[in-house]
């Protein structure tokens, strides 16, 4: 398993902490932001692999802010992936 803290800009969360087995969602917990829509965004990902998370959420936009928690989710795993860690 490999544990990811990610500093999110832009949006109602500051971090997102996220557990990988591999290339494989097994938990994320968005810390601040809305959260049902936060939680529910976390249970709908647990078990998919990382690239379907990325192309899924990537440049999803909230209230024009140019992000949003399910962009920056996923760009915490481009990032990761650009890293190697999954």
């Amino acid at each position: 398993m490999k544990n990811i803290t990610y500093r999110t800009m832009g949006t109602c969360s500051s971090f997102i902490d996220i557990e990988l087995d591999g290339d494989i969602i097994n938990e994320v917990t968005f810390i601040g932001g809305c959260a049902g829509n936060t939680q529910g965004v976390a249970k709908l990902l647990k078990g998919m692999k990382v690239e379907d998370v990325i192309q899924r959420l990537k440049g999803i936009d909230c209230g024009g802010k140019g992000t949003s928690c399910p962009d920056q989710l996923a760009q915490a795993l481009i990032q990761a992936k650009e890293r190697g860690e999954c």
